[in-house]
């Protein structure tokens, strides 16, 4: 639901909007989880999505094969559990659904197809200004959103990273983003360089291989594979369940043991380990672990290829930095993913260059005056429906102490908005 106060107009040509509670950017799971937890509590908002469709990351930027790499029960959304007879690892398709019923159990209508232009704090009104520009139709038009509150739920991964590699852009075959990578069915017979080996490179590499192709994948950087499943449990499930005994450190120590006898010593096949454990790593450094769901069978079987960093592209070729060459047809680049909040957010108090708070997990989710992050935490949906329930209780206190104090309608904020 979102709730418009009657202060609509147009202003100098851009069409302002008053909002009675808080602005959320971005309709994905992060957003939807806080858009429920203020709904059950009668708290009007605003949902504001450059997209034309809910969780644009999983419906149009993801491959086909793509599951859950976590058991559902680490991945519901606040307020609604999976339904019981979906798999321990929901597919892409079953977690789109999940979403869209979502939606329609707590009526969230998002305002799509607006890209916000920029939003910043007007200290003399003591209001967020938040810009939109429309993505639909060929005349451009602007809208400006007017709150008390905003919630930044953008996402870890809005955009795709694109790295500068020596020679790319003579290389004569097709380059795409993971992002737009759908499936390994066109690429049978090719040989494909995938430029990197986390969880995305690992799946597409392993996607390629099933559909035929001959992948390398670059492993220029350490990385930590585990199995998805360890003594019948999912490995972050023991993982959860072994920390509340013992210290970090040392349930790190056992899980490189258990996956040591599970999958033997990786290093053997050019996968490097870091010297700080899969949990360290992640907790210091926001670095996940890969979970192995099968294409550590396929690089021992030498149906993918494990290569070194790369020196640089040619027209049809790639030089690697241990001086081979291989002849190339396609090259995927699982490079990550980055946040865009630097280039719209106009606050460096509580973000950071990088688009994610300066705040450390689990206090990263709250800043001043009415700033609010969803969704930051790296960890995954768990940490942002956390994220959603603590902002959602946050806003709740601030809207009741507004309520009992009758200071829902502040004549200030009026004369303001008049000015533009």
């Amino acid at each position: 639901m979102f709730s418009f106060s009657d202060q609509n107009g147009f202003c100098g040509g851009r069409r302002c909007v008053w909002v009675n509670g808080p602005v959320i950017v971005g309709a994905g799971p992060s957003g939807l989880a806080v858009s429920a937890c203020l709904k059950e509590q009668g708290i009007p908002f605003v949902v504001i999505e450059r997209s034309d469709c809910i969780a644009s990351l999983w419906q149009k930027r993801t491959y086909d094969r793509l599951k859950l790499h976590l058991p559902k029960k680490f991945c519901q959304l606040p307020k609604l559990p999976f339904p019981e007879e979906y798999p321990e690892y929901p597919t892409k398709k079953q977690f789109i659904t999940y979403l869209e019923n979502y939606v329609q159990k707590f009526d969230i209508k998002p305002q799509f197809n607006e890209c916000v232009q920029s939003a910043k704090y007007d200290e003399a009104c003591h209001l967020w200004r938040v810009v939109t520009v429309s993505t639909t139709g060929s005349v451009r038009s602007e809208t400006e959103y007017i709150c008390q509150m905003l919630v930044v739920a953008s996402g870890e991964n809005a955009e795709g990273v694109v790295p500068e590699i020596d020679g790319l852009k003579e290389f004569s075959g097709e380059v795409i983003h993971a992002k737009d990578y759908k499936s390994g069915e066109k690429y049978n017979g090719k040989k494909v360089l995938v430029v990197g080996c986390g969880n995305s490179g690992m799946e597409v590499s392993l996607d390629l291989s099933n559909h035929n192709a001959k992948p390398s994948m670059v492993v220029r950087s350490s990385v930590h594979v585990l199995p998805r499943e360890m003594l019948g449990k999912s490995t972050f499930d023991l993982a959860m369940m072994l920390m509340k005994w013992l210290p970090l450190w040392l349930v790190d120590k056992l899980l490189l043991i258990l996956a040591w006898f599970i999958l033997g010593n990786i290093q053997n096949y050019g996968i490097k380990r870091p010297s700080l454990g899969p949990l360290q790593l992640k907790n210091h450094h926001g670095k996940t672990p890969v979970l192995d769901i099968g294409a550590l069978e396929k690089i021992r079987s030498g149906e993918i290829t494990v290569v070194p960093g790369i020196k640089r592209f040619n027209c049809t070729s790639v030089e690697l930095v241990n001086g081979d060459t291989l002849d190339i047809d396609s090259v995927v680049l699982a490079t990550g993913y980055c946040s865009n909040v630097p280039y719209w957010l106009q606050e460096t108090e509580f973000f950071a260059k990088n688009g994610f708070p300066k705040t450390p997990f689990p206090n990263g989710w709250k800043g001043k005056c009415g700033l609010y992050a969803a969704g930051f935490t790296r960890r995954g949906l768990a940490g942002a429906s956390a994220d959603a329930m603590n902002i959602s209780q946050d806003i709740g206190k601030v809207w009741k102490e507004e309520l009992n104090q009758k200071k829902l309608k502040v004549p200030t904020h009026r004369r303001c908005i008049s000015t533009f």
